[in-house]
């Protein structure tokens, strides 16, 4: 099998042929309005200069006159200009966490999170959408933006690159990625929200950014249940601290208790702050994550 077929296969792995027809049929959707740099394919409630007409106002010196309708100044002696909807591009940020918790489970959050992003990144690239992703290691450095369909095998190609490896903290990789992304848009974030120092100030950061926030919590099936049993020595595979547990049915309910706890403490925070929170588990199948819960949580329709 040569390189080619590797790549390719690699691709159809993070986004299959069978899933991109459904997708096709979606668009992302923010609830702000965002400026966009350049043309795209979604309708924008501000007026501008497109093909499709939706209203009259009346002139005013220094309107272009190319937009004058003469056959109502015919009829009313009157000069009315003729107003159109803009088409505009959407800005998408995909933020990948891929620090080192994120290889547990099978299959593992961080191979989960990149199918995620490839299907969102797939569904902006059929509207014209600006695409970014990029992962919490990549974050100090420029990423390459992404906007049709023909830049999907390099959109592939750059999510498959992220790998799980030690990552700053989540407020030193939000920080960089908010200065080298001035732009605003939609914010994905796809995390377990495991870090030591905490999630909170990386989603302030990305507040003040007047960004529209989704934060994707990933936790893989053996964190939802673990199935551990006797006698272990747990190592954190991020600082390498270890512990020596007796794994008994007490430990399993506290452990549930402090999950439950850690689950209700993030929606809680996005609650307050109007993010969109939705946790996830790494198993589910992402047409079913895009199509049942985003669309749910307004993302995509």
């Amino acid at each position: 099998m040569g390189d080619s077929e590797l790549v390719e296969g690699r691709f159809q792995q993070l986004l299959p042929a069978e899933l991109m027809g459904k997708l096709e049929r979606m668009e992302l959707v923010s609830r702000k309005i965002f400026r966009g740099r350049m043309k795209g394919e979604r309708r924008s409630p501000r007026k501008g200069q497109s093909v499709e007409f939706a209203d009259f106002r009346n002139y005013t010196p220094g309107d272009d006159l190319r937009f004058i309708d003469w056959n109502l100044y015919a009829r009313l002696d009157r000069l009315y200009l003729k107003l159109f909807l803009e088409e505009e591009d959407l800005h998408f940020f995909g933020l990948i966490d891929n620090s080192l918790s994120m290889s547990f489970g099978q299959p593992s959050k961080l191979e989960a999170a990149k199918r995620l992003m490839a299907a969102l990144g797939y569904i902006g690239l059929c509207r014209g959408d600006r695409i970014v992703v990029q992962g919490h290691s990549q974050a100090s450095r420029p990423a390459k933006a992404h906007r049709s369909r023909a830049s999907l095998p390099q959109l592939l190609d750059q999510i498959d690159r992220i790998q799980p490896e030690a990552t700053p903290s989540f407020r030193e990789a939000v920080q960089s990625f908010c200065i080298r992304n001035p732009g605003r848009g939609i914010v994905v974030w796809v995390t377990d929200l495991m870090d030591k120092s905490g999630y909170e100030s990386a989603m302030r950061l990305l507040m003040a950014r007047r960004m529209d926030l989704y934060v994707i919590h990933l936790l893989s099936p053996e964190e939802l249940q673990p199935q551990a049993t006797g006698d272990l020595r747990l190592t954190d595979c991020e600082d390498g601290d270890q512990r020596e547990v007796s794994i008994t049915p007490g430990l399993l309910a506290r452990y549930q208790e402090r999950l439950g706890a850690f689950l209700e403490g993030a929606k809680n925070f996005c609650q307050r702050r109007t993010i969109s929170y939705l946790p996830a588990r790494s198993d589910l199948a992402v047409d079913r994550l895009v199509n049942d819960y985003l669309r749910q949580r307004g993302l995509v329709r």
